[in-house]
């Protein structure tokens, strides 16, 4: 049975409370998957959010992101730190799914991929003494949410930091997304990142072409 981490994460924050001085720290893949939830969630927490992205295997693509990222918080004076993590495409993201090159996107590489860019987020609350984790990534109707809460649970068993469980798609968080990134024109990718992701979408692209 499909638990509703939507319902378990709101009940953590009317635990907390609103103006709580809990901190948070939240992985973020770019500014417009992050727009909404941040907007939401800093009336509960303190936020900093943690930018580690070596599946976005091209540089520039990884610049702009990061540079968007800092843009979108300077623009709404979010006040909230941006942590970069080290950008090591080949020996993060490329050795980490090994053998899952050829899986289709949303299969065992990209659980791999949740798992890496999370598990470096659970690290680094864990030594920076946050109180909480969790990550952007269930923003997206794309990625399994089922997935990125269960990969989070056994983190927070593995490092003793609390997940924060979420389902941030839910609520119409995602078309509040689309809304600020329209609003403040945002760059907005149509790929996850990883180069896998990007030759299988311009292949559909093709296909529809014809």
């Amino acid at each position: 049975m499909k638990i509703n981490y939507e319902l378990e994460m709101q009940k953590i924050l009317d635990t907390i409370g609103k103006d709580s001085e809990k901190k948070l720290l939240i992985h973020s893949c770019c500014a417009p998957c992050s727009c909404a939830i941040l907007e939401y969630l800093k009336e509960y927490l303190n936020i900093s959010i943690y930018f580690y992205n070596p599946n976005i295997t091209e540089i520039n693509e990884y610049e702009i992101r990061l540079n968007e990222q800092h843009t979108f918080n300077n623009e709404l004076n979010y006040n909230m730190d941006i942590i970069e993590g080290e950008y090591s495409p080949k020996s993060d993201f490329i050795e980490k799914i090994k053998g899952l090159e050829n899986e289709n996107e949303g299969g065992k590489r990209c659980y791999e991929c949740y798992k890496l860019r999370m598990e470096a987020t659970a690290k680094k609350a864990k030594e920076l003494n946050f109180d909480y984790f969790s990550t952007v990534l269930s923003i997206s109707p794309l990625k399994n949410s089922q997935w990125i809460n269960e990969i989070g649970i056994e983190l927070e068993e593995k490092y003793g930091i609390k997940f924060l469980k979420g389902d941030f798609k839910k609520k119409s968080r995602y078309l509040r997304s689309v809304e600020l990134s329209k609003e403040y024109d945002l760059y907005r990718q149509d790929y996850c990142g990883c180069i896998y992701s990007k030759i299988e979408r311009m292949e559909k692209k093709k296909l529809n072409e014809k």
